[in-house]
């Protein structure tokens, strides 16, 4: 039997591939810092900046990005994700150039809490020495409330990194290396006629990263 002839073409191009290593580094450091001494959790603050700021910039890549890396190019309804992972259950495999209708929906699942964990860390307070940069705009009461959702989200996004840990074991159990094609950003694919678009030029992405960065700046400067 002739072995399928594998295409390979780009997928993840360089600032989504380098946001989503950064996504990694910066979790670990913010759980590894949450709740430690004053120096530890002003360095804590900075990474959450850091942070908002990537994570501003990957919403707008995903509008003005490579094809794959556009959101309306990988978001599919619930329907259409939960018939994948039942055909995924069965055995099934349909290979996606870009994130499996179940994977768009935990990047986005995973976008919103991060987003929320961002934002409400700049108003949250350890009622001692540690503030917000905006915790002055709110009551106390909002301020501690906003704390809890802090904590609490956070234990919801490291459910969600352990879900998608599993994931990516089971795809590479099945032969589908996800790890390789987000450092490479290329996949090896058996359609002849899979589209290999060209990435969007680096220069878009260094100026909207630019703005994010000003943006999360300026707002935690003079807030």
């Amino acid at each position: 039997m002739t072995a399928t002839k594998l295409k390979t073409v780009r997928v993840w191009d360089l600032p989504t591939r380098l946001f989503h290593w950064s996504l990694v580094l910066l979790l670990a450091f913010l759980w590894y810092s949450g709740g430690g001494d004053e120096a530890l959790m002003a360095w804590h603050m900075r990474a959450g900046y850091l942070l908002l700021a990537l994570l501003l910039f990957r919403i707008a890549w995903g509008f003005i990005g490579s094809p794959w890396s556009r959101f309306r190019n990988f978001v599919a309804t619930p329907r259409t994700a939960i018939d994948y992972g039942l055909r995924f259950l069965r055995g099934q495999q349909p290979i996606h150039l870009t994130h499996n209708p179940l994977g768009g929906l935990m990047v986005l699942a995973m976008l919103a809490l991060l987003l929320l964990q961002t934002l409400t860390g700049l108003f949250a307070t350890d009622d001692i020495s540690i503030h917000g940069p905006l915790n002055d705009h709110v009551t106390s009461a909002t301020a501690r409330m906003l704390t809890r959702i802090h904590n609490w989200n956070f234990d919801l996004l490291l459910i969600l990194a352990a879900l998608h840990i599993l994931a990516v074991i089971a795809h590479r159990l099945r032969h589908e290396p996800l790890t390789l094609a987000m450092i490479t950003g290329r996949k090896n694919v058996p359609d002849p006629n899979a589209p290999d678009h060209p990435y969007t030029p680096i220069w878009k992405a260094a100026l909207v990263i630019a703005g994010t960065a000003t943006l999360v700046w300026t707002l935690v400067t003079f807030a």
